[in-house]
């Protein structure tokens, strides 16, 4: 096997003619960082821009919105319905708060007017024997030094909730026997932990889920199980099939093992 030769060492008049090509490297190199950062102005021109159409669209999206929550209040248990039958948003739902649940009545996001500083979740609440609040609202502050207290960014907070005597659904649970409590791959925590919890807003998944997935279209959860259903029994009823067609056979190699034995035994 042959080895790459090694390059050998310029001298003299061999060193001098080794200049140019440096130079020629050299040169490239700065106006690649050049194009570089022209490349970088423009990402910044676009995001600038971006920002812009989205910040218009909002605005043209609101009343939509508002249009739906409307509509959304003529249909019983709305929300509470999406949020059982989303795969994640579901997993920190206890059964009492599921049952609290039933009194929300609309559910809104609400980006700051600069996209890029955060946005807020309002939950809208009937009369209910849980708590007095009727809107219970979390926000989310992002690249502000004032978004906190200590000047860390981001930060979150939430409007404490004023719970009716005996009904304190985070104290209740806290005590509630583990063996009744639905079981998580993650750490226990329950809706009403999540929305009180401001410890760690850089990870929080929950709140991402209602903003990006659940709020632009609650419908597809709501419609879910309308649309599982009819899949489960046409396989149902396949698996019938199957079975008595299964059982027909056995059935009919079975009455001619008899009529053998018949004709043997005359």
């Amino acid at each position: 096997m042959s080895s790459v030769p090694k390059r050998q060492k310029l001298d003299g008049a061999e060193a001098n003619t080794s200049a140019g090509p440096n130079e020629e490297e050299s040169e490239a190199l700065e106006q690649i960082d050049a194009c570089q950062n022209e490349i970088d102005a423009l990402n910044e021109k676009a995001s600038e821009e971006i920002l812009k159409v989205e910040q218009k669209y909002n605005k043209l999206r609101k009343p939509c919105y508002e249009k739906r929550s409307e509509l959304v209040k003529r249909i019983p248990n709305f929300w509470v319905t999406s949020f059982i039958n989303h795969p994640q948003v579901s997993g920190i739902l206890d059964e009492e708060e599921e049952e609290c649940l039933h009194a929300l009545n609309k559910l809104e996001v609400e980006e700051f007017e600069d996209i890029k500083s955060g946005y807020r979740i309002n939950f809208h609440f009937d009369e209910n024997p849980y708590f007095e609040n009727k809107v219970l609202t979390k926000e989310f502050h992002l690249n502000s030094a004032a978004a906190s207290e200590n000047g860390d960014w981001p930060a979150s907070t939430s409007t404490p909730i004023q719970w009716k005597e005996g009904k304190n659904l985070l104290k209740q649970l806290l005590t509630k026997p583990y063996a009744n409590k639905k079981k998580r791959n993650s750490e226990y925590k329950t809706f009403f932990d999540w929305f009180s919890d401001n410890t760690d807003p850089v990870n929080d998944e929950i709140a991402e889920l209602i903003k990006d997935d659940l709020w632009p279209n609650p419908l597809q959860y709501y419609l879910v199980p309308d649309i599982d259903v009819e899949p489960e029994e046409e396989e149902e009823n396949d698996d019938e099939n199957d079975e008595e067609a299964f059982d027909d056979e056995d059935g009919e190699d079975g009455e001619g093992d008899e009529d053998d034995e018949d004709e043997g035994g005359d």
